[in-house]
């Protein structure tokens, strides 16, 4: 993609030996699943069936004891065959049969590969290559098997009053964001060390995990951003939209910020949700009001500082049933953004963590296995952490992603904010009139990145087709 400062990973870079998981990871592409596809309503009725199921084997849970012996009462067939069916893996299976096909490995190795901000430049032009582009994709499974993975979880305490201890059936979308927060700047630079060898830890590591755990002592737990959310529709049990995930992340990270502002070590970062004007949440492309990023920035600082580490989060409806053809070569682009921290969606009812795109595939991250809960402490360095990972590559068409979905940035200081800025507005003037989102230096004025200035705005949204917007 062209007019973006690139993070390239050639085969002239001396490359680590890529470890065992990663190099099985580098597969020809293969389908795990090709059914048709189903419509919305039937998404939503197995969707529903999935977590009634699941609740009622938790609300019944035999003895693991019984468990290991493969006893069966037969009063309780249908909780056995329930419990078997997750825990054996096939419920994975049916949930991909009702959404759709998914593909596991790389596509092609004749495209290079972008991977939230990092080029992976791969080079086929003759034989000679082979031995390097094969580096290079091993490289790239590296990066991605070094992503923190957030996945269902079981066994965990009971979420607020509703006696839940699973979200199997309903969470992904909360797991979904949890992935996305993961990855912001300096997690990043300590996840791409991560190779496959989980003892003993870095102190940094464990620390992060911590705070994804699935306990209220976690900041970012899912038992937190429900209480959260609540004002969102936020509940357990119930499925959401990535617009009232963003919002709860936006309430979450704020009080925390209030509860740590005495701390030696306070909240690591801002969280600013793009909207559509400055009254909120009409229609129209998002705007990113640079005046009310700066104030996000001074407000979470108390003042303090003139600029904090801010994370971006952009809700977005890109269309009725699917996504406007439109917009695809927008969202593309994203990826190439130094700041990007990927995409929040995936298909109706079942969300995903979208980390990368090659060609017109986008790879990602599925919340959908189903795992028991780990407790990690913040001192605990022998913690089993490799359920936080994996180096299965599974992509989907970009076009058959749900159009209701979130984008996200991270922007470590303010020279990095204004690069993000640049190439925003660039991306929306060479967007043929389907802007993802615009900038703006206030509500009055727009920026314009091709000189560093702004201009005054003489109507609202003119020369911008919002046809595809609805209200968030």
């Amino acid at each position: 993609m062209k007019g973006f400062p690139e993070k390239v990973v050639t085969s002239n870079f001396c490359l680590k030996a890529p470890t065992k998981s990663s190099t099985t990871a580098v597969t020809p592409d293969c389908s795990e699943q090709s059914p048709s596809e189903r419509k919305l309503s039937r998404v939503s009725l197995w969707s529903s069936f999935f977590s009634s199921a699941f609740s009622v084997f938790e609300s019944h849970r035999e003895s693991s004891t019984c468990e290991k012996k493969g006893v069966h009462h037969r009063g309780n067939g249908w909780t056995s065959a329930v419990k078997k069916v997750v825990a054996g893996g096939s419920m994975r299976r049916l949930h991909e049969r009702v959404l759709g096909s998914t593909k596991i490995g790389i596509p092609t190795q004749t495209s290079d590969i972008w991977l939230l901000g990092t080029c992976y430049k791969i080079s086929a032009d003759c034989p000679a290559e082979a031995e390097a582009t094969s580096n290079i994709l091993a490289e790239f499974t590296h990066d991605f098997s070094s992503r923190i993975l957030v996945t269902y979880r079981k066994g965990f305490d009971a979420i607020g009053d509703s006696k839940l201890t699973s979200d199997v059936g309903w969470g992904c979308m909360v797991r979904s964001s949890q992935m996305l927060i993961a990855q912001f700047g300096p997690l990043y630079l300590l996840m791409f060390t991560y190779s496959q060898h989980l003892q003993p830890q870095d102190q940094d590591y464990i620390t992060i995990l911590h705070l994804f755990g699935d306990s209220e002592a976690s900041p970012f737990s899912i038992h937190n951003l429900l209480l959260a959310g609540k004002a969102y529709g936020l509940a357990a049990g119930s499925w959401v939209g990535p617009y009232a995930m963003c919002r709860s992340w936006e309430t979450l990270v704020r009080s925390k910020r209030e509860e740590t502002v005495h701390e030696l070590h306070p909240f690591p970062m801002a969280l600013y949700v793009v909207s559509g004007d400055e009254n909120g949440e009409r229609g129209g492309a998002p705007v990113v009001c640079i005046e009310d990023v700066h104030r996000s920035c001074l407000e979470f600082s108390k003042g303090q500082v003139d600029w904090t580490p801010i994370i971006l989060l952009v809700p977005l409806v890109l269309g009725l049933d699917k996504v406007n053809p439109r917009y695809i070569p927008s969202l593309q682009a994203t990826f190439t953004f130094p700041q990007s921290l990927g995409i929040l969606g995936g298909k109706p009812g079942a969300s995903t963590y979208i980390v990368g795109v090659q060609d017109d595939n986008a790879f990602y991250l599925d919340p959908h296995e189903v795992q028991q809960v780990v407790h990690i402490s913040k001192d605990d360095l022998e913690a089993d952490s490799s359920s936080y990972h994996s180096n299965v590559i599974r992509h989907i068409p970009l076009e058959s992603i749900d159009p209701s979905l979130a984008i996200g940035f991270y922007c470590r200081d303010k020279d990095d904010f204004d690069e993000f800025c640049s190439l925003a507005s660039k991306l929306a003037e060479e967007s043929n009139g389907a802007p993802l989102f615009t900038v703006a230096v206030s509500h009055k004025k727009t920026f314009v990145s091709s000189s560093d200035a702004y201009q005054e705005e003489d109507g609202a949204d003119e020369g911008h087709d919002g046809d595809e917007w609805q209200l968030l």
